[in-house]
């Protein structure tokens, strides 16, 4: 069976399911509106009576609903805007009613022609029972999908304890700081008590959304948001001189592949000469701990992007060196966390997908092979807090589990919507864009990295 025939029989067979449940609440509804009627008696001509009425009501009801569109509509998907729909449906099955009620004035029709009493209490009931069953069913729907299932593997569960003991009591500054990963970082981190949090982030917007957000959640912390671009060196030196951090959590950076390729110079400006500049700061001032957070990308890199953050890799890793040879006191530990594609980050294909389903338009892929890795934002930040508060002056990175091809997530994410693929939403195939693989590399194997003590997490042996 076909993909296209797969979302036919799906289609046919939660149509059927919900026609089935739509029948049951309009039986609810007649009955509850001859039991109000009736004040909770048999009407006057038996309940054998209503009960070949409800057969008219039912069928009229269910026409209604067919021929107002309702089963276009997937229950997982139902939003406010489609409620009036429903609304439509009953009042037009209410006017038929009526009508046959005016029509069959003999009572030898009692059983397809309900009281106009019984039809209007029966109209608001079914209305209420239509709308709040679908919604109902949305709710659990939407309660239930969750980022597992759609990248296909189970999220890993960091012990956050290390993490928490190395954060708490400390000043920590994490750039980036309104970003998917910066704004975890900065809740995770100030969940772990530290001394002080310095947040820079050159975006105001962004700095003024995560400082409303962590002054209302910790209240008593104290967070310093600090608008300052990490390519002005110095204004970093003054950040740097006046708030003395312990740990650096590195997260600004250029990430989005199409865009640094086609402006390489201010890839390279961001992402490595401001990378190589904040960890000489970090050096200089004796910080701790210096993380740069960087990407699977730079694994055998293609892109421009890629590129830069494997330069930034080696600018920092190199600076282990410089520290052991230089045997300055306190020295600073470099260390680097490669991630795979964080599931629904600012700017990510899971964004722009689900902006696409909202609005009915062609989903677009660029290449029916086309395969990555995929984190949950909680696992990213695990993995960096783990990576703070571990030893090693190295690279680590996270055993994502199997690739998710692109057209599989798609597809997943437009069911989730409760929409069908290529029936309800189209997809379309754009081509590879400059800087892209088909597939990226974790860098994990024998020969790359070895394993931790930490579930998942690994150690490369070289930045290359």
């Amino acid at each position: 069976m076909n993909r296209s025939a797969r979302a036919w029989t799906l289609f046919a067979a939660t149509r059927v399911v919900g026609l089935a449940a739509d029948v049951c609440a309009v039986g609810a509804a007649y009955y509850g509106a001859i039991l109000l009627r009736f004040d909770l008696s048999a009407p006057r001509w038996g309940w054998a009576a209503v009960l070949s009425a409800f057969s008219v009501v039912a069928l009229v009801h269910v026409l209604a609903l067919v021929l107002s569109g309702c089963y276009r509509l997937a229950w997982r998907r139902t939003r406010l805007k489609d409620l009036s729909r429903y609304l439509v449906a009953t009042a037009a099955a209410c006017a038929v009613l009526t009508g046959l009620r005016f029509v069959l004035p003999v009572e030898s029709y009692a059983h397809v022609r309900p009281p106009y009493s019984v039809t209007l209490i029966c109209f608001v009931l079914a209305s209420v029972a239509l709308v709040i069953w679908r919604i109902a069913w949305s709710w659990l729907w939407q309660s239930r999908a969750s980022d597992e299932r759609l990248i296909e593997r189970s999220v890993a569960r960091m012990d956050a304890a290390p993490a928490t003991g190395f954060v708490c009591g400390r000043t920590v500054m994490v750039t980036g700081a309104g970003g998917s990963i910066g704004s975890e970082l900065v809740r995770q981190v100030l969940a772990a008590k530290p001394k002080r949090l310095l947040m820079v982030e050159r975006g105001e917007n962004a700095l003024y959304q995560i400082e409303r957000e962590v002054r209302s959640l910790f209240p008593a912390a104290d967070v310093r948001a600090l608008m300052k671009d990490v390519n002005d060196v110095a204004a970093m030196r003054e950040i740097f001189a006046e708030h003395r951090p312990e740990i650096v959590v590195h997260a600004a950076a250029y990430k989005h592949v199409p865009m640094v390729e086609a402006n390489p110079e201010e890839g390279w400006r961001n992402n490595t000469e401001a990378t190589r500049a904040l960890a000489g700061l970090a050096r200089e001032f004796g910080v701790r701990r210096f993380v740069l957070i960087s990407t699977d990308k730079a694994v055998n890199p293609v892109s421009v992007m890629g590129k830069t953050k494997l330069a930034a890799e080696q600018a920092v890793m190199e600076l282990n060196c410089d520290c052991a040879a230089e045997s300055l006191a306190p020295q600073t530990s470099f260390c680097a966390v490669r991630f795979g594609n964080v599931f629904g980050s600012s700017g990510s294909v899971v964004q722009l997908f689900r902006e696409q389903i909202l609005n009915r338009r062609p989903v677009t892929v660029t290449d029916p092979a086309m395969e990555r890795y995929f984190m949950t934002v909680s696992e990213a930040v695990g993995l960096v807090l783990q990576a703070a508060s571990r030893p090693e002056k190295a690279i680590y990175t996270l055993d994502m589990g199997e690739p998710v091809r692109i057209l599989d997530l798609a597809e997943g994410m437009i069911r989730q919507a409760g929409l069908r693929p290529y029936v309800d939403v189209p997809i379309v195939f754009t081509g590879i864009r400059p800087g892209e693989k088909l597939r990226e590399e974790l860098g994990i194997s024998g020969e790359s990295a070895y394993r931790t003590d930490m579930a998942k997490i690994y150690v490369a042996k070289s930045a290359s």
